[in-house]
């Protein structure tokens, strides 16, 4: 794997070093190794999969609190979204910031998310599915969320919000 750090310290990009032959190819798509060696957190609690059936659905900006906060590895296996980060670490020189990453099916690339990093993507394509390797349980009582459009970020979306649930439209403008 190749890792290239985004311009908000400790989140990466994370491209797959293919190995062909005539069958195909292979590649590692995770490691403990090299995550430790690169000062990610390697631990895996769960792994999740959504699946989206619209271009434009929502799904986002979420994070956990301390001591349930997660980092995650993101991966768009059908289709292509937009996948946005927010550093939420009041101590970060990146504070506040964000970036956004196409993730596709084609690229292959994947997205590692700090703790205490909004999170949420757009999809790009008609239907589009996502895994997701979570360092930490999903824990109800820690979980957060801020506005897909908050002033506060001001996030370019590349395309309209077409879907979005209940609870994404509903979470509030982040307070710093």
């Amino acid at each position: 794997m190749r890792f290239t750090e985004t311009k908000l310290k400790g989140a990466f990009i994370l491209d797959l070093e293919l190995r062909e032959d005539p069958r195909g190819f292979f590649a590692r798509t995770f490691c403990q190794k090299e995550f430790e060696d690169h000062g990610l957190k390697p631990s895996v609690a769960q792994c999740n999969c959504s699946f989206n059936h619209r271009k434009g659905t929502m799904r986002g900006m979420h994070y956990q609190l301390p001591p349930a906060a997660e980092t995650k590895l993101v991966r768009c296996t059908l289709g292509a979204i937009y996948d946005v980060i927010i550093d939420l670490r009041p101590t970060s020189p990146t504070y506040m910031q964000w970036v956004g990453v196409e993730l596709t099916a084609e690229n292959r690339r994947q997205l590692y998310v700090p703790e205490m990093f909004a999170h949420g993507y757009l999809t790009l394509s008609p239907t589009a599915e996502v895994a997701y390797q979570v360092g930490e349980f999903y824990t109800p009582g820690y979980e957060r969320g801020i506005r897909y459009d908050d002033g506060a970020f001001g996030i370019k979306w590349p395309v309209p919000i077409e879907v979005i649930s209940d609870k994404d439209a509903a979470w509030p403008a982040f307070k710093a």
